[in-house]
């Protein structure tokens, strides 16, 4: 089976990566990442896979020169700007979450089949001034390189985990592809019935030995330190089970099932 190559961006300590890998159809060609924890935790995990350090540095140029080909672009762009625990500055130039506008250029610079996107539910409601006006802003640049796309607020509750946290997750493509339909709201993906129970969707993680684990605890040998940056890892990742069920949903929808 041919897999799909993956560019995962911001990548903290892997979630998006280690839910598609496990899919057994993507294969994580690169990372970019700039905080240095999170860098330490993706050598341990991925070695041998180059970890870009600036999503503002990084092109197109770069990754053919590095012999480096992309099918797919992942990633979650900064919240702090848009989260309404955070300053509810925007989008515009010099913010955080104005970082967006890089995952734009990449994906016109690199025309992958797929970009799937994660952030905050408030990406969908915000600004307060103009409700609607953030997410509008992300679709009209999506529309301007030429890509369709679907989302869908999936909160760690449709997964089994013990908590909410709503995120808004968005899969796009150029139309040639299908209709984003496919892949978020087809027969892998939660249904709204489904997501107040916190029932899981997936089986659980193993050890290897067939032993399964609660996928929401630190396990011995994982690389992990007792630092801060160990909190601050795990608070930022992915559910990873949600970026499993999305990137399933695309391997049946472009017939590549297992």
């Amino acid at each position: 089976m041919t897999k799909l190559r993956v560019l995962d961006l911001f990548s903290g300590i892997g979630g998006f990566s280690l839910g598609l890998e496990r899919t057994g159809g993507f294969e994580t060609v690169a990372f970019c990442e700039i905080e240095p924890y999170p860098r330490a935790v993706l050598a341990k995990h991925w070695p041998g896979v180059p970890c870009y350090d600036d999503v503002r540095t990084l092109t197109a140029d770069t990754l053919q020169r590095d012999g480096i080909a992309v099918d797919v672009i992942c990633g979650g762009f900064p919240c702090q700007d848009i989260s309404s625990a955070g300053r509810q500055q925007g989008m515009g130039d010099g913010t955080r979450s104005g970082l967006w506008s890089e995952v734009a250029r990449l994906v016109g610079e690199l025309r992958p089949k797929f970009l799937i996107v994660e952030n905050v539910a408030a990406l969908l409601s915000g600004p307060p001034k103009q409700p609607g006006g953030w997410f509008g802003r992300v679709l009209r640049d999506l529309a301007d390189i030429g890509y369709d796309a679907e989302w869908e607020n999936i909160p760690a509750a449709a997964v089994g985990a013990p908590h909410r946290r709503e995120r808004v997750w968005l899969v796009a493509h150029p139309p040639q592809i299908g209709h984003a339909g496919e892949f978020l709201s087809g027969s892998c993906a939660p249904r709204n019935e489904e997501w107040q129970t916190g029932a899981p969707l997936l089986p659980p993680y193993h050890d290897g030995m067939g032993q399964a684990e609660d996928s929401y605890s630190i396990r011995e040998g994982d690389g992990f330190s007792e630092f801060m940056g160990e909190l601050n890892g795990y608070g930022n990742a992915v559910i990873p089970q949600i970026p499993e069920l999305i990137g399933r949903a695309i391997l049946q929808a472009e017939g590549l099932s297992q």
